[in-house]
């Protein structure tokens, strides 16, 4: 398996080397240099595996065979260690639970496996700093996958005062190889410094770097996973009807989790249509509304992690679909964009609660109103992918519900606990101060 980069000016190189890389060197995103779909008779033997196995069978055919086939189902075996549950709201209606892992979030699953994945793969002598911009979930998920792991440091760059302190207080209160960096402004600008941090050549020289966000092809490939294993549970319920089409909505803000599903589809996954779910950050539903793709400044929302005003995994989604035709045409045919305003998820929150006794946490509630929106205009048999525990969003809960939503054990734990926190304005070389150690 070779990996190319979006921007095309970057040699082919192998999946451990693209995993270390982070961003390609031409400033494009790694992508797979070809999908070779699956046959029925291997859908039908994934059909009826458990998450780790499903991830066993599609690993090699993802990553290549740089680890040998008993340590890659060892690994994985470790990261995936939880339950990842589909979970039936309504009639037609499913939700699949991403959020059993160590950190209460979907980003669980892909950075415990990249974590373990970047150990094996690895031959640097020196420290990797592991950087990564955060704007709810993806902070904590990847600090806690790399807290304690030998050879590695994590830097976690936030938006102050626009993460809930659910939220934060998960990788804040780690200590040791973890730092926890709050920056003045919105989460694009956490992106841009992040950026600006590798391509800086001379900085690369002396502190090796690693991205931890979805940029890292490591980290969005493990996410195609639980869409076959979201597949198998409903096929083994037999609660979608023989000629029904399949809806997955996916909430969506710097769209890696959206790609990984649209790559499942490019291998075989039998889903119909996705659903882009969008907060009023919306430049990608907008694009397929208009054909023009607009970046702008995000705008802050009670759905955090998907104020994303400039998302740039929407590179590698137009990618998979350049392959000689019309690539506006050809994602319309596949992708439905849906945006939501604060207004709207609240009332859908407290409207599934008492009418079906289930607690969303707002970026669910967006995936959820995209989802039944899509089954209204086309039919057809939905599943919602529940990215965040409930809990994370407690004051959000409380305001539109009106009920304290219980708190599992992994936010009570860290509570009481110290933060650790570096401020800093959003400029380079105040970054690059904290990287090269003058500020910790």
């Amino acid at each position: 398996m070779r990996f190319i980069s979006t921007e095309g000016r970057t040699p082919p190189v192998t999946f451990g080397e693209a995993v270390l890389e982070g961003p390609a060197p031409d400033g494009g995103l790694y992508v797979p240099e070809r999908l070779e779909p699956l046959t029925v008779a291997d859908l039908d033997v994934l059909s009826a595996g458990s998450l780790a196995d499903i991830a066993q069978s599609l690993a090699r055919r993802l990553f290549g065979s740089e680890l040998p086939e008993d340590e890659l189902a060892s690994l994985l075996e470790d990261a995936l260690n939880f339950p990842v549950p589909l979970v039936e709201i309504e009639p037609g209606v499913h939700c699949l639970e991403l959020f059993h892992g160590p950190t209460l979030a979907f980003k669980d699953i892909a950075a415990r496996v990249m974590s373990r994945l970047m150990s094996r793969i690895t031959t640097c002598e020196r420290d990797t700093t592991v950087l990564v911009a955060t704007s709810g979930d993806t902070g904590s998920a990847v600090a806690h996958a790399f807290s304690g792991l030998p050879g590695f440091r994590v830097c976690v760059l936030y938006p102050r005062g626009l993460v809930t302190g659910a939220q934060r207080r998960l990788f804040t209160t780690l200590a040791g190889n973890v730092t926890a960096v709050a920056v003045e402004g919105a989460f694009d600008d956490c992106q841009r410094l992040v950026r600006r941090a590798f391509a800086d050549e001379d900085l690369r020289r002396t502190r090796p770097l690693a991205a931890a966000n979805s940029i890292n092809i490591g980290r969005l490939l493990p996410q195609v996973f639980y869409y076959f294993h979201a597949w198998a549970q409903l096929a083994r319920t037999g609660r979608q009807e023989g000629s029904a089409a399949l809806v997955v909505s996916t909430p969506s803000g710097n769209f890696g989790n959206l790609t990984a599903g649209l790559i499942a589809r490019k291998l075989g996954l039998p889903i119909d249509r996705f659903v882009a779910a969008t907060n009023i950050n919306d430049v990608v539903p907008a694009y397929l509304e208009s054909g023009r793709f607009l970046p702008r400044e995000s705008a802050a929302t009670i759905s955090n992690a998907m104020d994303v005003g400039h998302p740039s995994n929407f590179a590698r989604i137009l990618h998979l679909y350049s392959d000689g035709g019309d690539t506006l045409t050809a994602l319309r045919r596949d992708l439905a964009g849906r945006a939501f305003t604060d207004r709207a998820t609240r009332a859908a929150m407290r409207d599934v609660y008492e009418e079906r006794g289930v607690l969303l946490d707002p970026h669910t509630s967006v995936g959820y109103l995209g989802l039944k929106a899509e089954l209204k205009a086309h039919g057809g048999t939905g599943i919602v992918l529940a990215t965040a525990h409930p809990a994370k969003f407690a004051e959000v809960i409380r305001s539109a519900v009106g009920i304290e939503p219980p708190a599992p054990q992994a936010l009570l734990r860290c509570a009481d606990l110290s933060e650790r926190i570096v401020g800093i304005p959003a400029e380079y070389e105040a970054l690059r101060d904290v990287l090269t150690g003058g500020r910790h």
